[in-house]
């Protein structure tokens, strides 16, 4: 629920000038549990014609006609049903008869023609509406958001991303069992269907960019699978900042290979020795990586084998974090800096909590696997482009 241009207060990057709000208000338990109920008040405010003005407005109609299908006109045309579903995803109480009780009151205030309460024709309407439409306008308008980013807000001249991942449920359903089962330690009939998703998010705006969600388990499952479907989201000159899960030669050559660089805490699994590789200070040098012989199972073969054959990446040590970069130079990227800024991967934590606990993402409301990843979709457009009239984090 960020919009970039709109904001009064400016969290910063070390060393790099004024960048974003809100770094300091995860500061303490009380501002954080003050902006999570300023998010739950606001959202019962919501209206689906607050969303309604927003798609159609200057800035977005264009591109939500671009993705409308081919349609009647009904009840609930396919941009109607959009705001009503985006505003039915920010509702304390997330069932369809709520949603079109609400429809029918504003209707009949707007001296529109009365309609039936039953919510059959809204439950076909979602499920006509396409999955394609709402995932290409939650990225739409996350990235719409990141371009409103002054440079300033960047980190010595890169755009910052951050990358996390975390799980929701779904109900349990049995189409929702085969699709998304649930954890294998659990007893059948005991759990709930989970899955697995990816957010890529903005450092400057906290906008979410681009997702991807799959099987909590599995080759198709893990974190660098989803993260691999994330690529086409990254640009030339894109900072990565992770934790040290994704600190692998596939994921460093695939991000250099974007034109990427990294920021990464050191897997605990790789032995860092100071004494080797050029040395550009105290605990800080660059090292050259060797391609592992074995493709992960997550990744096409045909990239692996387009891989070098080494790496050159920067090893240094700030406090008690070894910590792996692709900036090589001390000069442009001073072990300082790079530390301080390795600090702030704390925030997509903590964004990704704030998405899934206020706005209700721990837990999805579908029976279909279908309609469970469109919830999603549409939930990440309701946190990406609240109304106008809205408010700001």
């Amino acid at each position: 629920m960020h919009e970039a241009g709109d904001r009064a207060n400016c969290r910063s990057y070390p060393n790099s000038g004024p960048m974003w709000p809100p770094a300091d208000m995860h500061n303490t338990h009380e501002t954080r549990s003050h902006q999570q109920h300023r998010v739950k008040h606001h959202a019962r405010r919501l209206h689906a014609y607050d969303f309604f003005n927003q798609l159609t407005s200057a800035p977005l109609l264009d591109r939500v006609e671009q993705h409308l299908p081919a349609h009647r006109e009904r009840l609930y045309p396919p941009t109607e049903t959009l705001s009503l579903f985006m505003a039915q995803t920010l509702s304390p109480d997330r069932a369809c008869q709520p949603a079109v009780n609400r429809y029918a009151v504003d209707r009949h205030a707007n001296g529109l023609k009365p309609c039936s309460t039953h919510t059959g024709g809204y439950c076909k309407a979602r499920q006509r509406l396409p999955l394609e439409m709402a995932r290409s306008l939650a990225r739409e308008t996350g990235g719409m958001i990141a371009s409103q980013a002054q440079a300033n807000w960047h980190w010595r001249g890169h755009p910052v991303k951050l990358v996390d991942g975390t799980t929701v449920t779904f109900p349990d359903t049995p189409m929702n069992q085969v699709e998304y089962p649930q954890q294998s330690n659990q007893k059948p009939g005991l759990g709930f269907p989970i899955a697995r998703w990816v957010g890529l998010l903005c450092g400057a705006t906290g906008a979410v960019l681009d997702a991807a969600i799959g099987p909590y388990s599995g080759k198709t499952g893990s974190e660098h699978a989803l993260f691999h479907e994330l690529l086409e989201s990254i640009a030339a000159g894109d900072l990565i900042l992770a934790d040290r899960y994704y600190c692998a030669y596939a994921v460093i050559a695939l991000l250099q290979a974007q034109g990427a660089d990294v920021l990464f805490q050191q897997h605990q699994k790789r032995l860092t020795d100071f004494r080797k590789g050029r040395r550009l200070g105290t605990r800080d040098h660059v090292v050259t990586w060797t391609k592992p012989k074995i493709c992960p199972n997550w990744l096409p073969r045909e990239q692996f084998d387009a891989f070098p054959s080494t790496l050159e990446v920067r090893e240094l040590k700030v406090g008690h974090k070894v910590l792996v970069t692709t900036l090589l130079c001390a000069t442009q990227a001073p072990k300082k800096a790079l530390g301080e800024l390795y600090v702030s991967r704390w925030n997509v934590e903590l964004d990704l909590r704030n998405i899934k606990t206020t706005l209700g993402l721990e837990r999805l409301h579908c029976k279909t696997p279908a309609m469970n990843e469109k919830e999603f979709w549409v939930s990440l457009l309701a946190y990406s482009k609240p109304p106008a009239n809205s408010y700001v984090i």
